[in-house]
């Protein structure tokens, strides 16, 4: 079972084997934390996910880090949800990005993964269903990644989160 924790930070700062980026459909990066990643990884990670997306929501799809520093040798890319009112499979297609996530880790062998807060930005999922919906995925989906980092990069998330993972 994988050790969870929740970081507030730099998703770019941590080492870990990959990182997870809350991509939209083309891969091309985009704003958030998505962007922050693009810059941090240099043009070439655009190029990268231009030639494999796009990506459906709830799917996930890794790329070299290029730029990014080591450890960080992949980016999982997963497209969350567009919130919309509850009642369009939001929850399902958000579970479905954490679960894919791991999949896609325990292909690449990735020992330790940072994944951010997914689709609680401009996509507008309520981030506290979301932070609920993110810890229960992680913790109930088998992986042979051992170490599982929940990135927020502000302290309201953190808080979320770690409670979340307190439950």
């Amino acid at each position: 079972m994988a050790l969870i924790e929740v970081v507030q930070g730099d998703i770019t700062r941590q080492d870990v084997d990959a990182i997870v980026t809350a991509a939209n459909q083309s891969l091309r990066g985009g704003g958030g934390v998505d962007g922050a990643i693009h810059r941090a990884a240099g043009p070439r990670l655009a190029e990268a996910g231009a030639s494999i997306g796009p990506c459906p929501p709830g799917d996930a799809m890794a790329t070299p880090a290029f730029d990014l520093d080591p450890p960080v040798r992949h980016v999982i890319h997963t497209v969350g949800p567009v919130w919309r009112d509850g009642q369009h499979g939001e929850a399902e297609t958000l579970a479905s990005c954490y679960l894919r996530c791991l999949e896609v880790a325990d292909e690449l062998g990735v020992r330790t993964l940072a994944i951010p807060a997914i689709s609680t930005g401009v996509y507008g999922f309520p981030a506290e269903r979301a932070a609920r919906i993110a810890v229960a995925t992680v913790r109930s989906s088998p992986t042979a990644v051992g170490r599982i980092r929940l990135i927020a990069f502000d302290r309201a998330t953190h808080e979320l989160l770690t409670a979340a993972l307190a439950e």
